[in-house]
């Protein structure tokens, strides 16, 4: 049987209650951001470079000149390139609600197209940033924050633990003995523990592979329940865009929020060496390239700005998730206005 659409006047009479819901949240943070002084900004989708993450896929057109010569030009997964590019010209806290594209994702946590609210402080630690999140869950939530069977408070205080500390507790796994005192990963040794601890894994699996797959079959799905998690001190060899922990450079400062075992944002103070920033995309670009067979283009104006970008901290929230955990609703597309095509 076909699904009645999206549009139709019967099914818009259920969504429409989750749609102004979405209305209300939207406007409540964006009041909220101007009064902390936040100016919001808009960033084009269009760009050289969708981003170097390895395991992040883009949309690639071709931007045709008056000369009718062709260009390569992504949408963006993000607007984090651009933004940054404006705390190097002098902006000290700003916000963009905006759409960013992610292809190979689609489900009840992912659509092609959504929105992602992304902010910056500069000169302040990343875990003031925490503490935004926490409160916009709260100016959100008109009761508990729900995902199919499982709930969260979001008058609770936040949890903050490392992800070291979640891998042991949910895992059986010593992290932190899977790297080298740089931070270097070593695949044999997580592979050992996983067999160790009765983990499946597949053969010829990276360390990062390793990594993600204990990340989201142990550890993901135990977070966030009752009250919001923080799983912070990433390894720097998941943290690309993040500087390192003044106390221990095998790890850095990258935080993710979860609640009811979805993960809401992902955070970082921010990384503004520009010559170990393109250490790290190259080292990505290489992963894609074994993995996926492509590679997306080095931003080298972003770059450059990098050198000029002050201390700061960064942080991307998926505002649908959001919607969809206040609202109990099903999926991000249930609160999406017009979902993608």
């Amino acid at each position: 049987m076909t699904q009645t659409p999206w549009w139709h006047p019967s099914r818009h009479a259920d969504r429409r209650p989750l749609l102004l819901a979405r209305n209300r949240i939207q406007a409540a943070i964006r009041g909220w951001l101007a009064a902390e002084g936040f100016v919001e900004v808009d960033p084009a989708a269009l760009q050289i470079s969708p981003g170097n993450e390895a395991h992040l896929h883009a949309f690639r057109t071709t931007a045709i000149g008056n000369d009718g010569v062709g260009m390569d030009r992504y949408l963006h997964t993000s607007p984090e390139f651009a933004m940054k590019r404006l705390l190097a010209a002098g902006e000290t806290r700003i916000h963009s609600f905006g759409h960013v594209w992610r292809n190979r994702e689609r489900g009840p946590l992912h659509s092609p197209e959504f929105t992602m609210l992304e902010w910056y402080r500069t000169g302040e630690p990343y875990e003031r940033l925490m503490q935004d999140i926490a409160a916009w869950v709260q100016l959100a939530a008109e009761g508990p924050l729900r995902f199919r069977d499982r709930t969260c408070d979001p008058a609770a205080p936040y949890e903050r633990v490392s992800v070291a500390e979640a891998f042991a507790a949910h895992a059986g796994i010593d992290l932190l003995a899977t790297l080298a005192a740089d931070g270097a990963p070593d695949a044999d040794a997580l592979a050992a523990q996983m067999d160790r601890a009765g983990i499946a894994r597949g053969p010829g699996e990276s360390w990062s592979d390793l990594f993600s797959r204990i990340l989201s079959e142990k550890v993901e799905p135990r977070l966030g329940m009752g009250r919001l998690t923080v799983l912070d001190r990433y390894p720097a060899a998941e943290a690309a865009l993040a500087r390192r922990c003044p106390d221990d450079p095998r790890v850095a400062e990258r935080f993710e929020v979860y609640a009811c075992g979805v993960e809401l944002a992902n955070g970082f103070g921010e990384l503004t060496d520009p010559v170990e920033q393109r250490a790290r995309f190259e080292e990505e670009m290489a992963i894609k390239a074994r993995v996926y067979g492509e590679t997306y283009p080095i931003d080298e104006d972003f770059l450059a700005a990098l050198a000029l970008m002050p201390p700061a901290a960064g942080c991307a929230l998926g505002f649908d998730r959001l919607v969809m955990l206040t609202t109990g609703a099903p999926s991000v597309e249930a609160v999406m206005w017009v979902p993608a095509g």
